[in-house]
């Protein structure tokens, strides 16, 4: 059998409880993105002959630029709905040779050649084997109630990581077998236990953690001394914008499309609550404003969605290392009433974000008739931002 090690970076996932920052193994990590330190390790095991990174269809190029100059040749192919498929998806990408899969998550940065070593030494002489190390924690088994049903003996706990590894033949019999019987796995040993095989614990390490909230990016960030490094502190940003109220046009605040008889003039769709975010976020992260960015001179922006306009700003931020913490914004209007439309304008602006609607705030209040504003002939908003 051919003992070369075919591996499988998993970096498709959604980053949901990241908080923002979007999809997190592009997250910039020391200077680089957070996928690059895991390619890096694994193109320096003499093992591994082939690289598959499984990501999302948006996130090709990001992937292929995290992996330019690797010495191990690199593949990229599409995730599918689960971890399980998107594992598989990368498996079958691979080429026939490999005798051996090594399975990794691309958001676990700090994995080590001797950790890869461990676990392909580990593979070869068992034909399963996982990075994993002794349980810090005592730890409860809980029944359906919240209570605590049991206690298991802490010194037979580990908690389990990646790399895993497996003889290439056992993985996909166990593979195909749960597919036909419509098992879902959120672990390649469990899998493999599943079938009726027995996985190796090797030897992993705590520092090799997996990055799946912000404060473990705050850990990722202290184990390469940058706590104090410019940029990753907490930025606070502000935003203000105003446009004129004109008869012909439709009004919309906060990607929502507002019944009245006038609607704000502007080159996009003139939507100010979104533009003021705009101008918080890329004040915060000193980027311009978005005047700078996407300019009433470019045609491509004329009648633009404001919310795509946010979208972009995001993934600025995002490629440069910025995570949102949360947004609060103001709009200042005398009429029409918005008050039952602010709840739609949350969950449009936390998505364009990525944020949960918990880290997204939107106010509106009236000037009493006073100014531009109070007069109806136009509408304001502010908004002001966190990033770290």
């Amino acid at each position: 059998m051919n003992e070369g090690f075919g591996a499988v970076v998993v970096a498709a996932g959604s980053s949901q409880r990241m908080g923002g920052i979007g999809s997190k193994v592009f997250a910039d990590l020391g200077g680089k993105p957070v996928l690059r330190w895991s390619l890096e390790a694994l193109s320096q095991s003499s093992r591994v002959e082939e690289i598959c990174v499984v990501c999302r269809p948006e996130d090709r190029d990001a992937a292929q630029q995290a992996a330019e100059g690797l010495a191990t040749p690199c593949v990229f192919i599409e995730g599918g709905d689960t971890r399980q498929e998107s594992v598989w998806n990368g498996v079958t990408a691979l080429q026939p040779d490999w005798g051996y899969l090594l399975i990794h998550d691309g958001a676990r940065p700090f994995v080590t050649p001797e950790i890869i070593e461990n676990v392909c030494k580990d593979a070869l002489q068992f034909g399963a084997s996982t990075a994993a190390v002794p349980s810090k924690d005592t730890c409860k088994l809980r029944d359906a109630s919240g209570f605590v049903e049991a206690t298991p003996p802490r010194d037979r706990l580990s908690a389990v990581q990646t790399p895993q590894a497996f003889e290439r033949g056992m993985y996909e019999y166990a593979a195909r077998r749960a597919q036909n019987e419509g098992l879902d796995c959120t672990d390649d040993c469990q899998l493999i236990e599943w079938a009726g095989g027995q996985v190796k614990l090797s030897e992993g390490g705590y520092q090799n953690i997996k990055l799946t909230t912000p404060e473990d990016m705050v850990t990722a960030r202290a184990f390469l001394g940058e706590t104090e490094k410019e940029g990753t502190s907490m930025r606070v940003g502000y935003g203000y914008d105003v446009h004129r109220l004109v008869p012909d046009r439709a009004l919309v605040l906060g990607g929502v499309r507002v019944p009245f008889k006038q609607g704000l003039l502007g080159h996009s769709d003139a939507d100010v609550l979104t533009h003021a975010i705009c101008d918080a976020l890329l004040g915060a992260a000193a980027l311009g404003d978005i005047g700078r960015l996407f300019p009433d001179t470019d045609p491509q922006y004329e009648g633009a969605d404001s919310l795509h306009l946010l979208e972009e700003v995001c993934r600025l931020l995002r490629s440069h290392g910025y995570q949102i913490g949360n947004i609060d914004a103001t709009l200042i209007a005398q009429r029409p009433k918005v008050a039952p439309y602010v709840p739609e304008m949350r969950e449009n602006l936390a998505a364009a974000c990525g944020l949960a609607l918990g880290q997204v705030s939107v106010k509106a209040t009236t000037e009493e008739g006073l100014g531009f504003t109070g007069a109806g002939d136009g509408m304001a908003a502010s908004a002001v931002c966190c990033l770290w």
